[in-house]
């Protein structure tokens, strides 16, 4: 069940990725999407990763907010 929640939490931030362009409302999306991915990789045990996804996601927000 875990190993599903981290492809489904990974796919969703790729795709709103890629998306970035269409508005700022999918910057906001992946945001989510690296907050997600972030706790997938706690749950995991890949500390590194859940790190580095979590800071991914304040410096999504933080293009969110001056865009």
């Amino acid at each position: 069940m875990l190993t599903l929640y981290g492809v489904v939490a990974v796919t969703f931030m790729m795709v709103t990725y890629a998306l970035e362009s269409r508005g700022r409302g999918f910057v906001l999306a992946f945001t989510l999407g690296c907050l997600a991915s972030s706790l997938y990789g706690f749950l995991s045990g890949v500390w590194p990763f859940g790190i580095v996804e979590a800071l991914w996601s304040v410096l999504a927000y933080r293009r969110y907010l001056h865009s």
